[in-house]
């Protein structure tokens, strides 16, 4: 009889302890889907992101080409300034969507399209053409939508890439393949003013 009742006792503890390893098992699962599930939807909210800074990088190409052939026959010195644009409007068009190379080629084209805008204000002839002008307006409204959807792409790749790198979810991110994602930087020798030498 004293067997019997410790067989019932120790049956009994085995299914408690069965019963809580079961339900901690369950906790852990529902944890790591939770974390995958937040580290998706951050990605997803990165791409989305960046899809809108393509968006508005997309504008600014477009209006390129008109601001370039109104102020091409005043500005014919000015030839390797126009050839810098096409070549970086050329690497932005070939660059896939949502790639490095995307990001790269239209930091070239800010580059290229803010010398421009210095050789269009030494010259006041093409200050005071209207074309010109309305031109200006537009690429201005573009750059200020691009800043804006830059920053909040930044804001967003800013919380994912700091989820991917915080403890414990970096294991989990490690193991299923997500990698922190790159952030829109000014361009080099953003900092200073282009110079523009007129006499050559």
């Amino acid at each position: 009889m004293l067997q019997s009742i410790r067989n019932n006792i120790s049956e009994s503890n085995m299914n408690k302890i069965l019963l809580i390893l079961g339900g901690v098992l369950v906790l852990a699962v529902l944890y790591l889907v939770g974390m995958y599930n937040s580290l998706v939807t951050l990605e997803q909210d990165v791409a989305n992101k960046q899809s809108q800074v393509e968006v508005v990088l997309q504008r600014r190409f477009d209006l390129i080409p008109n601001l370039v052939n109104s102020t091409k026959g005043v500005l014919a010195q000015e030839q390797k300034v126009f050839s810098d644009i096409a070549n970086a409007r050329t690497k932005y068009g070939n660059a896939s969507a949502g790639s490095n190379d995307k990001v790269n080629a239209a930091n070239e084209l800010e580059s290229a399209l803010s010398r421009l805008l210095v050789v269009v204000e030494n010259y006041p002839q093409l200050k005071s053409d209207q074309t010109v002008k309305d031109l200006m307006t537009e690429l201005a409204g573009s750059e200020n939508r691009i800043a804006v959807e830059r920053q909040r792409y930044n804001d967003s790749v800013t919380i994912f890439n700091t989820r991917v790198k915080l403890f414990p979810t970096n294991i989990l991110a490690g193991m299923l393949g997500f990698e922190a994602k790159p952030l829109f930087e000014a361009t080099q020798g953003a900092d200073s003013a282009p110079v523009v030498d007129l006499e050559n």
